[in-house]
């Protein structure tokens, strides 16, 4: 059964904004030059957003090969290319927010967004590392900004060990950034808990998914 959305008690207000990226965030180092930033709350009105991104994004179901077999992806996704109009102003203006601010660090700016529309619990997405493109083989960054319930983004070093992990709904930011995708593993896990839907907005430079 899916759970029913219920918005944050937190996120009261109607106004739709970024608040200051600077005030509140947080890096976290990793090991092997990778790093991890968090920003719980960037986005005001999360809750209005992602109401009209769940009505208004035209999300696709999909199936992939998995362990030779093909299977449904536990979610579903929307990718908005280079140059395609995203469904939300508030989108547009925090990917170039993103970009101003990681400019001296990763050199160039975010320039996509994929989405992924969690539906209940079930939902889900394996431990992997955005290694398609020049992600495999360098540094970039890659931007999370999560409206909707709250779910567990999970981080591991590739090839399994401790995990830290940061939960992430209603507006919250994380940036995976130095060498993350290529030394790091991350994944948003099953739950058993009634949880709400939550969509996440990934901002990636050209060439990274």
């Amino acid at each position: 059964m899916t759970a029913a959305w219920q918005a944050s008690l937190l996120d009261t207000g109607d106004d739709v904004a970024l608040h200051d990226l600077d005030a509140g965030l947080s890096r976290t180092p990793l090991s092997r030059g990778a790093w991890v930033d968090y920003r719980p709350g960037w986005l005001a009105g999360a809750d209005r957003v992602f109401d009209e991104l769940h009505h208004d994004v035209p999300w696709k179901a999909e199936r992939r090969e998995m362990y030779e077999r093909v299977v449904d992806v536990p979610r579903l996704l929307k990718f908005y290319d280079e140059g395609e109009r995203l469904p939300h102003p508030v989108l547009a203006e925090a990917r170039e927010a993103l970009s101003r601010r990681y400019a001296a660090e990763l050199g160039e700016p975010f320039v996509t967004a994929g989405m992924c529309l969690y539906r209940d619990g079930r939902d889900s997405v394996a431990w992997h590392g955005d290694r398609i493109g020049r992600s495999k083989d360098l540094d970039t960054m890659v931007a999370i900004l999560s409206v909707g319930s709250a779910r567990s983004l999970m981080l591991r070093p590739r090839g399994g060990g401790s995990s830290i992990g940061f939960s992430l709904g209603h507006g919250d930011l994380v940036v995976m950034g130095g060498s993350c995708q290529r030394t790091w593993d991350h994944c948003i896990p099953k739950t058993t808990k009634a949880v709400g839907p939550r969509i996440s907005i990934q901002f990636r430079p050209r060439g990274v998914r």
